[in-house]
């Protein structure tokens, strides 16, 4: 089992040893010292933002091999006072020990509250916009899952005391108390009993792609009361698990004339239209077709001439995949190269609109921020058209490397813990669980479908999957789900659009995506 804090080094073990393309034993030497190489790293951690914008910095000290035990050494929580000084000295007199004798992993965060905030613990009102930095520690320390917790300093908040008897970002409790002197050498000849919430930890990350889809599907892809995307996700994984007739007999009402799938059109019901496509190929029912058609066809008008772009598009990259992929399914599906044609206009159309020079997608003409969830739009969208566009096609080519170049931007912007940030390129910005699975799918797509190279990108998915697997809790529970975000103007904005912890569809839907995809379902 892995604890957060070791995923890097044996996430990347296990997927060298997975290469392909190397001869056995250099695959092995290779798998060998990256893990060597990443376990004795003194890591630099960005915790997260302040109400300020002011970086909470960490650093994580490796523990002796084969260690699982983790220790949070933090101080600072009043603001720059002496316990700064005595975190940073703990942490410099741990690093001199030989590797041998340390006993644990110290994470530690020398100065938790640079702008000297009030903190509350457990925090209140919503993240990341009420309480903020009291917000940032308690989730990042909750998914994190120390075994012990030392407070360094002043504890007025009460910090020690809520992570002992709370459970901590619905993960679990940790003990915490009052750091003495000489704690860390004590707790470093002593066996470290493991935490509830590392316990809690441990269960999540062992699971594999099928038991997760397996345990998200008892609570996501059970109505289709509106034919939207997310329904649309959650649905699909349902069908990759063999669940035909439940979904079938969902998608009744719109096909027999019951309820109009089309009735209030916008792009959010056109990418809702991808599970009739979906439902097409696996019965070959002319009446799902037909509903993949009817929603295709906004992009013409009357007289079959291509529209500029798919309708109700906004301006919002989002439409990358809400407007694209319906049109590249219609074309699959009917071999009529008219949808394609249109597919590739659309995706023109939106890269005009959205993208940097950098290579990501800001959200939407109004703004340069590039938000994590309009960035993973873009990546599923242009990765699920290429699945369905003909190699042959003119556009074929272009959306490829356009896909690429955009995973390549991504990939750069991965956080230390896999994940992919709620504003992509600004370091403290939470890491976002339905961007990172929406994220790692368009990737896992391309290396299976060999558009990318898997020695490159592969690391990449099973960083993210660890990521993704620590934040998905019991009963369909997630840690950091974006809300929806409609047309925000300014960075500010987006810092401070809720937070989910608890259910959430969207996030179910997305996880189930990338679930049902490394487990290799179709």
């Amino acid at each position: 089992m892995l604890h957060p804090a070791v995923w890097l080094a044996a996430g990347l073990g296990l997927i060298a040893a997975a290469l392909p393309q190397l001869p056995a034993a250099e695959a092995a030497n290779d798998a060998r010292a990256t893990e060597t190489k990443s376990a004795a790293a003194i890591m630099h951690l960005d915790i997260g933002l302040t109400a300020r914008h002011t970086l909470i910095e960490g650093v994580s000290v490796p523990g002796r091999a084969g260690s699982t035990a983790v220790v949070l050494l933090i101080g600072g929580l009043a603001g720059r006072d002496a316990s700064v000084a005595t975190v940073r000295a703990a942490v410099a007199s741990y690093e001199r020990e030989p590797r041998r004798r340390r006993g644990f992993r110290l994470l530690a965060i020398a100065l938790a509250n640079p702008d000297g905030t009030a903190l509350q613990f457990p925090p209140k009102g919503t993240a990341y916009r009420d309480q903020r930095e009291s917000h940032v520690l308690w989730r990042w320390i909750g998914v994190h899952a120390p075994d012990q917790v030392l407070v360094a300093g002043p504890d007025a908040a009460g910090l020690a005391t809520a992570l002992s008897t709370q459970s901590v970002a619905e993960v679990g409790r940790i003990p915490a108390r009052a750091l003495d002197s000489g704690d860390l050498g004590k707790i470093a000849a002593e066996p470290i009993e493991p935490s509830e919430a590392h316990r809690e930890i441990a269960r999540r990350l062992a699971r594999t792609p099928l038991e997760l889809a397996e345990e998200l599907a008892r609570y996501y892809g059970h109505d289709l009361n509106q034919v939207w995307y997310i329904q649309a996700i959650a649905l699909t994984a349902q069908l990759r698990l063999g669940h035909l007739k439940e979904v079938e007999q969902l998608a009744e009402p719109y096909v027999n004339g019951t309820r109009d799938s089309l009735a209030h059109p916008n792009s959010l019901v056109f990418a809702g239209h991808l599970l009739f496509g979906e439902l097409a190929r696996r019965t070959g029912d002319p009446r799902y077709l037909a509903r993949v058609r009817a929603a295709a066809n906004y992009g013409f008008e009357t007289d079959g001439r291509m529209k500029e772009a798919m309708p109700f598009h906004n301006g919002f990259s989002d439409s990358l995949f809400m407007g694209t992929d319906i049109l590249a399914q219609a074309g699959a599906l009917t071999g009529e190269r008219r949808y394609f044609d249109m597919a590739a206009r659309h995706i023109e159309f939106m890269r005009r609109l959205d993208l940097r020079p950098d290579g990501l997608y800001r959200h939407h003409p109004g703004t340069e921020v590039d938000w994590g969830r309009g960035n993973a739009f873009a990546a599923i969208g242009l990765a699920i058209a290429l699945s369905d566009f003909p190699p042959r096609h003119p556009a074929f080519a272009r959306i490829r490397d356009e896909y690429r170049a955009h995973m390549a931007a991504l990939l750069a912007q991965q956080d230390g813990d896999g994940m992919w940030r709620n504003v992509v390129d600004l370091r403290g910005s939470y890491s976002e669980l339905s961007a990172t699975a929406m994220i790692a799918f368009a990737i896992q797509r391309g290396i299976e479908r060999g558009w990318l190279p898997e020695r490159r990108y592969g690391p990449a998915v099973e960083r993210a999957w660890q990521g993704v697997l620590a934040r998905v809790g019991p009963e369909g529970s997630f840690v950091d789900v974006c809300e929806s975000t409609a047309r925000a103007q300014t960075l500010e904005d987006y810092m401070t659009r809720t937070a989910i912890l608890g259910p959430d569809p969207r996030g179910g839907a997305m996880v189930l995506l990338l679930a049902t995809e490394l487990a290799g379902l179709k």
